[in-house]
């Protein structure tokens, strides 16, 4: 469905008061977005100077996210964005739907009793950036206008399934002589034209371009592009007109008219329309590149299409170093370059979190770099906030002339990393060759440093938590366990494979006498600083009662009784063995836990049926839980293993079968050192290597006392 443009005489004071606001302001192209009473959305209802296909991107706007439009709504104020730069550092998210080089005023419709919704204006490419107080003012008077024609209205206004279009203000044009030798001319140029007016319809086609179309002047007049050449109905070519048509810049690409005559196509907009120009693709290379990944001097489908890839790729990012393989895989193979290097702000140092195609001793270099170095185009574009772009070692030195060359690249982008205003690091891209960057490659990559700036401030901010969150979990875990004439000894913890890689599960190994030690296990419920903060308390507790002399089950009664003192809102689950080498024996307590598995010298091994307590703080109201201990021979070369649920828990599996299954392993692997068997248990255990909770495992083998 095709939006319709209406006709001058039919009363539309929404339209004429859009088209004045238009003229009067010297705008490109504006609209009017209208609030949606169902959902907090805006929505494009009429427009003036773009062809409606063209809005396709950006229709809807969510009230909810950052963006100059949804700002102007909820704060009621007029929002300008005079510049891309700006756009990508204040709305990366707007920058990705809207690459170009435009100008963006976005004005609140302020009616009588609420705001209705927001006027856009936009101006091509080559405006200041400097919103002047009568421009200011014309804008706000405009936007007045509007709100008024809709607070006069008979109703709410209907929210259209497309935007309706409006005629421009436009001076007739004058007739005489000059028009027919104009005429004249286009119709024997060997170039293929055509003229469209600025909602995109063709109004004129010379010879050539009916040939080279394979469509008479009859089928094209009058129509849009895409209606009369169906092979140009691809993102490919509605991108690159949106491109023009929004920063008034030139825009090319090469089609495919079927079924295999390559065309280059040439768009040049004005303030009356565009013009089009088509000719023959000559290629020495065989056909051109399909469209996706761009080549010089073309505008294809990688103007928008990595904007979409990427963010999509860096919302699933969680470490710097996902931010940056990301960036290393998706904007190194779209943009052609050879070299990356991704560096963050780190107090008055730039250092390198990411490289690729560099040489280590050049990554030394810039590791480190001071951010006031104003004078290198690092610290420049990070002074200033906008992107630097360098065709040729001769750019380079004419704009940095005390910059030394630091590597044997031939072209670079300097994209400063912002975000909320604040720069937090840059990426570079770099080549092996001159490269001459096209508009539309600059006006990617700006939007495109915005996106990757937000996903490198969040991950940054998750590794310093998890950095954070290890460093504690290693703290409140044992450093080593103590050495025991007569006991060899193996622990592992292994954290989830997501998440904060925090939680509440806990070993522990204490010597009480030469010949007896008490072996620990547990996990306490979650998977946070809570957690881990809680299984502190829980070791120290139960290294307290251990060393006082007390028996097992009296060991977990008591400290359970200190968990409802602390009144912890959490539950513990714990497993206790005493081990006494001289006697040859293990006594077991458990509290809700896994039973541990036994494998003697000559048997099969033996999951234990031991007959557990409940959880420690449960705080069932029940009196002093009761915690009955199991009493077994553990003669030398025996293996008792000892692990939490992470190792044996499945979705889906029985967890009986599981750990059925463990200690079929470990009998048959018991022959294996220790340090190589518990490794061994693991892989077995998890050999994908991806754990969906944390893993404590403890290994306790007696064997002959020296």
């Amino acid at each position: 469905m095709t939006g319709h443009c209406d006709q001058p005489g039919q009363a539309d004071p929404l339209g004429e008061a859009l088209a004045a606001v238009v003229h009067r302001t010297g705008a490109a192209h504006g609209g009017i977005y209208l609030r949606d009473p169902r959902e907090p959305v805006l929505v494009l209802a009429v427009m003036c100077g773009l062809p409606v296909e063209a809005s396709v991107p950006y229709r809807r706007v969510l009230l909810t996210l950052p963006g100059p439009t949804a700002d102007a709504v909820r704060e009621e104020r007029l929002v300008w964005v005079g510049q891309q730069d700006d756009m990508a550092r204040r709305y990366p998210r707007a920058a990705a739907y809207f690459p170009y080089r435009i100008g963006l005023a976005s004005a609140p419709l302020k009616g009588a009793r609420h705001c209705w919704g927001a006027l856009n204006l936009v101006w091509p490419a080559g405006r200041s950036a400097r919103l002047g107080i009568r421009e200011r003012e014309r804008i706000v008077r405009g936007a007045r206008r509007i709100a008024h024609a809709l607070d006069r209205a008979a109703g709410p206004p209907k929210i259209p399934e497309e935007p309706r279009l409006v005629p421009t203000y436009r001076a007739a044009a004058e007739p005489g002589p000059p028009a027919f030798v104009a005429a004249d001319v286009l119709d024997r140029l060997p170039v293929g034209a055509l003229a469209m007016d600025v909602e995109g319809r063709v109004t004129l086609a010379n010879p050539a371009a009916v040939r080279l179309l394979g469509r008479s002047a009859g089928d094209l007049l009058g129509t849009l592009p895409w209606e009369s050449l169906p092979w140009v109905n691809t993102a490919a070519y509605a991108d690159a007109h949106r491109a023009a048509v929004s920063s008034r810049e030139p825009s090319t690409l090469t089609v495919l008219r079927p079924p295999d005559r390559w065309l280059d196509l040439r768009i040049y907009p004005d303030e009356s329309g565009i013009i089009l120009l088509i000719t023959p693709h000559v290629s020495e290379g065989g056909p051109p590149r399909p469209a996706g990944l761009p080549y010089a001097g073309t505008t294809s489908e990688a103007v928008i299409y990595p904007l979409m890839r990427l963010a999509a790729a860096l919302t699933e990012t969680v470490r710097v170093r996902d931010v940056v393989d990301q960036v290393a895989h998706q904007v190194l193979p779209t943009f052609g370059a050879q070299g990356m290097i991704v560096a963050t702000v780190e107090a008055d140092r730039m250092p390198v979190v990411g490289h690729c195609g560099f040489a280590p001793e050049v990554v030394e270099r810039l590791d480190g770099l001071p951010t006031n170095a104003v004078i290198s185009p690092v610290g420049r574009s990070l002074a200033t906030g906008t992107a630097a772009f360098f065709a040729d070692r001769t750019e380079l030195a004419r704009a940095h002339p005390e910059t030394p060359p630091i590597s044997d690249k031939q072209a670079w982008a300097f994209l400063p990393l912002v975000t909320s205003g604040r720069p937090i690091g840059y990426c570079l891209l770099a080549y092996d060759r001159p490269h001459t960057f096209t508009a539309a490659e600059r006006s990617l990559l700006t939007p495109l440093s915005g996106l990757i700036a937000q996903a490198l401030d969040r991950a940054r901010l998750y590794d310093a938590k998890h950095n954070l969150a290890h460093a504690l979990q290693q703290t409140l875990l044992p450093q080593a366990l103590p050495t025991m004439d007569g006991l060899d000894v193996a622990a592992r913890y292994l954290p989830s494979s997501h998440g904060l890689d925090i939680g509440g599960d806990f070993y522990d190994l204490i010597r009480l006498t030469d010949t007896t030690a008490a072996a620990v296990i547990g996990d306490v419920q979650g998977h946070d600083v809570t957690a881990a903060a809680l299984m502190g308390q829980v070791r120290t507790a139960v290294h307290s009662h251990a060393t006082a002399g007390a028996t097992p089950g009296q060991v977990l009664a008591r400290t359970d009784r200190d968990l409802a003192d602390l009144d912890a809102t959490r539950f513990v689950s714990c497993l206790y063995a005493h081990l006494d080498l001289a006697r040859h024996e293990v006594t077991i307590a458990g509290a809700g836990h896994p039973p541990p598995i036994l494998c003697r010298p000559g048997h099969r091994a033996q999951v234990l049926d031991i007959d557990p307590g409940p959880p420690l703080g449960l705080g069932l109201g029940l009196g002093t839980p009761s915690y009955p201990s199991t009493t077994l021979a553990l003669p030398e070369g025996a293996l008792l293993t000892l692990y939490t649920d992470g190792l044996v828990e499945t979705p889906g599996t029985d967890i009986d079968h599981t750990t059925a299954d463990l200690a079929q392993h470990l009998c048959a692997s018991s022959a294996l050192p220790l340090h190589q068997l518990i490794d061994n248990l693991v892989d077995h255990a998890r050999p994908t290597g991806q754990y969906t909770d944390d893993i404590a495992l403890l290994l306790l083998q007696p064997n002959a006392r020296a």
